[in-house]
């Protein structure tokens, strides 16, 4: 699976399945579509052979600059090979968790730039500011969502389209952007199991669910994503 647009990251990628075209607002939960997104960097770096995981542990292996300002920075922020703690590298899960919300507004900011996506700027309850991010040129979004589709109906052939199918289904959006139903959201939830940066997300995911349920991860509600580890 190519990028849908050759100007478009994974995590990019990720960004425009997760939001609503019209509204801008996120079809999941936006701490998790942070998570999210900072995993989708991860893999994005791994897929260019900048970084490598073993035992949960993110290590560079090559750390010159990449030419996509989000993935410079991100790479730039991350240990020299040999400089991280005493067991080398830095935890995924814990960088996830550290960097999730500034990865998503490098990657906001970076699609307004680009006019990808709009800003507006909206008050709750008159005065308190928040942002929504409708897209500028719809036909982009719709073109990343016709690929997603055509890469789950080819069973998600290759790396990319699965880690990409394993993200949505870790931060709980198979229902917005999968067809097939409940056999085609089982497919992306045991992937996220054999990727890494969507197993890291998804374990942030249950953290999070874990601490608003009082300990107790609880279950899915049918929404079909992954609900254990």
């Amino acid at each position: 699976m190519t990028p849908a647009h050759p100007g478009l990251t994974l995590p990019e990628e990720l960004l425009l399945l997760a939001l609503d075209p019209q509204r801008g607002k996120p079809y999941c939960r936006n701490r998790f579509l942070e998570y999210g997104m900072a995993g989708a960097v991860l893999a994005e770096l791994e897929f260019q052979g900048r970084i490598t995981e073993q035992l949960g542990r993110i290590r560079v292996v090559d750390p010159l600059s990449p030419q996509d300002p989000l993935l410079a920075q991100v790479l730039g922020s991350l240990p020299a090979p040999d400089r991280g703690s005493f067991a080398g590298g830095v935890s995924a899960k814990r960088w996830i968790r550290r960097t999730g919300r500034h990865v998503e507004e490098l990657c906001l900011d970076h699609l307004v730039d680009r006019a990808v996506l709009r800003r507006e700027t909206h008050r709750f309850l008159g005065l308190l500011p928040y942002h929504r991010h409708p897209a500028a040129a719809p036909d982009l979004p719709a073109a990343v969502r016709e690929r997603f589709t055509a890469a789950r109906t080819a069973g998600f052939p290759d790396r990319r389209s699965r880690t990409l199918a394993a993200l949505v289904s870790a931060i709980g959006l198979s229902s917005a952007v999968a067809q097939g139903g409940w056999r085609a959201r089982s497919e992306m939830r045991d992937l996220v199991r054999q990727e890494w940066t969507a197993h890291a997300v998804h374990r942030n995911v249950r953290q999070d669910k874990a601490n608003r349920s009082g300990g107790s991860a609880g279950g899915s509600g049918g929404s079909g994503d992954v609900d254990g580890d």
